[in-house]
């Protein structure tokens, strides 16, 4: 069998089944176009928790002008970090975790790559209440009532699905994604018209003024602005390494950014219009409030939102656990991360405020994603500017080019988590940063985390090199003597 061949059978495998793991993926086996990954990142953000977000601003005392401004502004500048993290994964091939060993080490990366496996575990959980919460609703408008057994029948049947695309791969993810979406955003559209024909929207309406509004829009900014983005940063090269060589890095930041910026807006958008209207913030009765039992079944559709949003979190989940240099098969990874979501959202489905528990999380995350993020994108663009050894990233810690902890790193992670965490608001008093407070609330954590974070390992870096040249110079200095 010629080369052709063999790698045209290689293909046709991998379309069937992802046997690819955390190695570089080859140039034949990197079929995703600009659309793919529109449609990848289009559908892991077209969930109706995204409505939430939305109406957290309204329900801060926001008006629905200054909540779409935050938004949107917020969203071009976190969706561009997400495209310029996208770009470093279609370079190089490489997924996210793997790439952080250029930054910390080989195993110095670790303490973020832990941090990405457990993490996507309580996304499960998340974004599964929502489609629990709406289908039960859904199906008790049509006749089909039950209690908490229903839930969990739908939690299991749901979780089977999220669990058994992921394990398939990125294949399967991409052709989910591919053949799913133009008809979910047609529903959207449906929505939409719905939305702005049947509700009292309210567009100047805001009860914050002084530094409670700074505070209402620093925390909205947070929660559905650039931190959304910013939430998103560690999975990006995971998707992003099967683009298509031939693919510029204009072509590939502007699919990504777009592919995350028009579906969190626009749902964002909606949830805030129809808030805006008193209707208040839980995801169901939003719904409720517009669509009425006529569209109910029309919802069950945008349960493809959460699903799309956990194959996404568990695929990449199981990439990190293998980052780790444990000898598990990614399926193993898939299952058991799926079973783990599954216990937090038993936890979940005993606890009220739904809303307000998302927002912490959310604030929580950006406290270690924000500084790790500027430490990665300050180490690739500024630091080694887009040249990297991939074959590094692969070799055993004692000889790794990487290094085996990259100090400079771990101190900037350490010092970007603490300012991080100086300017941030949370309702939980342990979390409360105590900046934010002395501001009034207004919670700054995700610029902190990212300008420290990525300030500081520029710094490092510089020092460390002035250090050496120093040495260099005084070496020449004694040889000459």
């Amino acid at each position: 069998m010629s080369n052709d061949q063999t790698a045209q059978v290689n293909l046709n495998a991998g379309a069937v089944f992802d046997v690819h793991g955390i190695e570089p993926v080859p140039g034949e086996s990197r079929t995703s176009g600009q659309l793919d990954q529109f449609w990848i990142w289009a559908g892991a953000n077209v969930a109706p928790i995204n409505w939430v977000l939305g109406a957290i601003g309204i329900q801060l005392g926001l008006s629905l002008v200054e909540t779409l401004a935050i938004i949107v502004i917020g969203n071009v500048l976190g969706c561009a970090l997400f495209g310029a993290m996208c770009v470093i994964g279609h370079r190089s091939g490489v997924p996210q975790m793997v790439l952080s060993r250029l930054a910390f080490g080989r195993r110095g990366a670790w303490l973020p790559t832990l941090m990405q496996v457990l993490m996507p575990m309580g996304w499960v959980a998340i974004n599964t209440w929502i489609v629990l919460d709406l289908a039960v609703v859904a199906l008790d408008r049509m006749g089909m009532s039950g209690g908490i057994e229903l839930k969990y029948f739908i939690a299991i049947a749901v979780l089977l699905i999220q669990v058994g695309i992921a394990t398939w791969g990125f294949h399967a993810i991409r052709y989910f994604e591919r053949y799913t979406m133009p008809f979910v955003l047609l529903i959207m559209v449906l929505m939409t018209v719905l939305a702005f024909t049947h509700v009292d929207i309210h567009w100047h309406v805001s009860t914050a003024h002084g530094i409670g509004k700074l505070s209402a829009m620093s925390k909205l900014m947070t929660a559905i602005g650039i931190g959304w983005g910013i939430s998103w940063l560690v999975y990006a090269s995971d998707y992003t390494r099967f683009t298509k060589l031939e693919l510029s890095t204009r072509q590939v930041f502007r699919a990504t950014s777009l592919g995350m910026f028009v579906p969190t807006v626009w749902l964002a958008f909606l949830g805030a219009a129809i808030a805006s209207s008193g209707s208040g913030a839980d995801p169901s009765q939003l719904i409720i409030a517009v669509f009425g039992a006529m569209a109910l079944p029309v919802l069950l559709v945008l349960v493809h939102g959460p699903i799309a949003t956990n194959i996404v979190v568990i695929y990449s989940a199981a990439l990190a656990t293998l980052s780790l240099d444990l000898r598990v098969p990614r399926w193993v990874v898939s299952v058991v991360s799926g079973v783990v979501g599954l216990v937090i959202l038993y936890l979940f489905l005993h606890s009220g405020a739904f809303a307000n528990t998302f927002e912490n999380l959310m604030v929580f995350f950006v406290v270690w994603i924000a500084p790790w993020a500027g430490i990665v994108l300050v180490d690739y663009f500024l630091v080694r500017r887009g040249r990297i050894d991939v074959g590094a990233l692969y070799c055993h810690h004692s000889v790794s080019g990487c290094g085996d902890i990259k100090w400079s790193g771990v101190a900037a992670l350490a010092l970007g988590v603490i300012a991080a965490w100086l300017f941030q608001v949370s309702s939980i008093e342990s979390l409360q940063g105590p900046i934010a407070m002395a501001l009034g609330g207004i919670d700054l954590s995700w610029l902190a985390g990212l300008g420290v974070g990525g300030g500081s390992y520029y710094f490092f870096h510089h020092a460390r090199r002035d250090a050496r040249s120093g040495q260099g110079s005084l070496a020449d200095n004694r040889s000459s003597t």
